[in-house]
């Protein structure tokens, strides 16, 4: 199968898009990801910013690209690295100039070494500039040095910035709405990332070792190109209950569940998906009953997530369940709305009180899905739940931690649930882009057994 991409094309017309919102008085300016030291002279590998990425396609350190409305040299300047024969032999081919125009669209290239001398140039004129001020202070420094040099010219008759506009009100509303080419490519990550999760179900067996698992999780997203879009939890028993636990060290225990979750990352897009399965291969009576009733408020939120309800309605649909579900087990008592309800504050030294289910359930239900695994977008309009529209894509993850407590009975004790999927919100319901690795009890008992 032929790896899918995002064609030059498609980041022509996303530049267009954004030049067309920016105004013919305004300047963006979007500089790359830099290399990052892990020690002394080793880096980590480079993986590019993902507004940059978005615009350019651009995949190297060192660049910054401005655009400029109405220009009449080129509306599209790139500023990047040259062609250099004895540094790429050391770290491997530049684009260059000439590349950075062909193969990349630029309109003008110019030197990064350039880039003091000539940015004052492209700023004069124009009276906001869009930046994601705060993100890179380095290069604040850079921009506000810039400005600062074309206000002190005042009185020579130029006219300067008045004003920094966050770029993202443009950019990341933009990057909100998956394209059909974007889709494809997260739809090949979340293939990746399930079958991934298949086999890591398939070799686990107890006195495994937390990070063998991890490395089967590697060896296919390797095999296939692609990296982790993140750190793999990979927490069994007692460990599943920590929401963001990845030392993944641990040995893995006859009766205990493991908890997954991984995700593979394509051309700079995200999959993330959970599962969670018992080590022996058999679900106990305690972790069946809890299991069921997380795909259960999965099942029910992903339902939920459609085209005119709102963000908050998938989780709305989960917290339901799995509420009336810890009430029918005696996990909790009282009635549907008391365990749903905030209890009311009567100190005010003290931590504000939550909702009875939060002990057991501390997360949202989702996050946006893209480039960025808690991608970018608004999630509210306003005071209220921005609408569901087709091309949003999300992920839908309900679970129950349950970690020893006074309150609760011991049988349920260190079991940890999260069931994760990638949803994409289609014109009639939504795609489950990660529907290709089991979640049925029945079917990851079958499979394990296999």
């Amino acid at each position: 199968m032929q790896k899918p991409i995002i064609p030059k094309e498609e980041y022509a017309a996303r530049r267009r898009q954004l030049l067309a919102q920016l105004g013919q008085d305004a300047v963006a300016v979007v500089p790359s990801g830099g290399l990052k030291v892990r020690n002394r002279d080793a880096e980590y590998p480079f993986r590019q910013d993902s507004d940059f990425h978005y615009l350019t396609g651009f995949n190297e350190p060192e660049a910054v690209a401005v655009f400029v409305p109405g220009r009449e040299e080129g509306e599209y300047v790139l500023f990047c690295r040259e062609k250099n024969e004895l540094a790429e032999r050391w770290s491997g081919t530049r684009a260059g100039l000439e590349g950075a125009k062909h193969w990349h669209g630029a309109d003008d290239a110019h030197p990064i070494s350039d880039l003091n001398k000539l940015m004052p140039e492209l700023l004069i004129g124009r009276d906001q500039v869009h930046y994601d001020l705060g993100a890179n202070p380095e290069f604040d420094l850079h921009l506000i040095r810039w400005v600062n040099h074309l206000r002190a010219r005042a009185r020579a008759g130029i006219r300067a910035p008045h004003s920094i506009v966050m770029l993202d009100r443009i950019l990341h509303e933009m990057r909100l709405f998956k394209s059909a080419a974007e889709v494809a490519v997260m739809r090949y990550a979340a293939q990746t990332a399930a079958r991934a999760h298949t086999r890591a179900m398939q070799i686990c067996q107890p006195g495994t070792y937390e990070y063998e698992v991890e490395a089967e999780l590697l060896h296919e997203f390797r095999r296939m190109g692609m990296e982790p879009a993140y750190t793999s939890i990979v927490g069994g028993g007692k460990n599943a209950c920590i929401l963001h636990y990845i030392e993944n060290r641990e040995v893995l225990h006859d009766g205990d569940l493991l908890l997954i979750d991984a995700g593979a990352e394509h051309e700079c897009y995200a999959s993330d998906i959970t599962r969670t399965f018992p080590v022996n291969g058999k679900f106990s009576p305690a972790q069946r009953a809890l299991y069921q009733l997380v795909l259960d408020a999965q099942q029910a939120a992903i339902a939920a997530a459609i085209p005119g309800n709102t963000w908050d309605d998938p989780h709305q649909a989960a917290v339901k369940v799995l509420a009336q579900g810890l009430l029918d087990l005696g996990i909790l008592s009282g009635t549907l709305e008391e365990v749903l309800k905030k209890p009311e504050v009567t100190n005010l030294e003290e931590p504000a009180p939550e909702e009875p289910y939060r002990q057991f359930y501390m997360h949202k239900t989702g996050h946006w899905l893209g480039m960025d695994v808690h991608d970018v977008g608004d999630y509210k309009h306003g005071e209220e739940w921005r609408t569901l529209q087709p091309g949003m894509v999300l992920t839908v993850e309900p679970g129950l931690y349950i970690s020893p407590a006074d309150n609760v009975d011991p049988q349920w004790w260190n079991i940890g649930i999260r069931i994760e999927d990638d949803v994409l919100i289609t014109a009639d319901g939504n795609e489950v882009l990660s529907r290709e690795v089991v979640k049925e009890i029945a079917a990851i008992e079958a499979l394990m057994a296999r």
